[in-house]
């Protein structure tokens, strides 16, 4: 049951909460939509780990938690150009998956405090939890070759605003017009291709300082 709960909570339940909360409920739940998606973020975190040191991956993810937030705050004068991501799918490589979904969901919640919190925190919420889930999946490939952790990069970065587009569509036009859906992922491409070759870029950068240290951690917590 536990496996099952492991990809059901993230692939199906939050993003059903996500999508309901945007249709059915006015743009004022957005505020419970996002404590949802962080209660059962949470939960993903706990089921993921079933044996000991789950406090020590905890205060872990709570310190990538914080540099995600922290290069937030540093590059939000660079707009779409940000390190967020890159220490998402770090967290993932080397934590898990339930760990970067954790990392990614938190992160858009809580520095939404100073960028704004609104009805796409929720989408934002999802969005970096499926690149750090989706990342912690693919983490043999993705530690073992530079050029899937680059193709990763672009993918996160083009995934990232295929999902808030569905916001931008939902908001505007109170459903899901694919024509308009469709007009919106054009016009955000330069903004995609900037915050795709950000994700690229600091992923070279900061793979082998955040990733040794990540790598040191997980051999404490998983004992080889």
């Amino acid at each position: 049951m536990k496996n099952a709960l492991k990809h059901i909570i993230p692939l199906v339940l939050i993003p059903v909460i996500v999508f309901i909360g945007a249709c059915v409920f006015s743009e004022k739940s957005y505020a419970f939509i996002s404590i949802a998606v962080a209660f059962f973020s949470c939960i993903l975190f706990y089921i993921g780990y079933e044996k000991h040191g789950k406090t020590r991956r905890l205060i872990i993810v709570s310190v990538m938690t914080a540099l995600t937030v922290v290069g937030r705050f540093i590059f939000a004068p660079i707009p779409a150009f940000k390190p967020d991501t890159a220490i998402i799918i770090l967290t993932a490589l080397y934590l898990g998956s339930s760990a970067g979904f954790l990392t990614g969901s938190l992160s858009a919640l809580i520095s939404n405090f100073y960028f704004g919190q609104g009805p796409w925190t929720p989408f934002q919420m999802l969005s970096w939890g499926i690149i750090g889930y989706a990342a912690g999946l693919l983490h043999k490939q993705l530690r073992h070759s530079r050029l899937w952790l680059v193709l990763y990069g672009i993918f996160s970065g083009v995934l990232y605003s295929l999902i808030l587009d569905i916001w931008s569509v939902l908001w505007y036009s109170n459903g899901l017009d694919f024509n308009l859906y469709f007009a919106a992922f054009l016009s955000s491409l330069p903004h995609t291709a900037i915050y795709a070759a950000s994700n690229v870029v600091f992923l070279m950068i900061i793979y082998k300082p955040i990733g040794k240290k990540l790598e040191r951690a997980e051999k404490r917590l998983f004992g080889y």
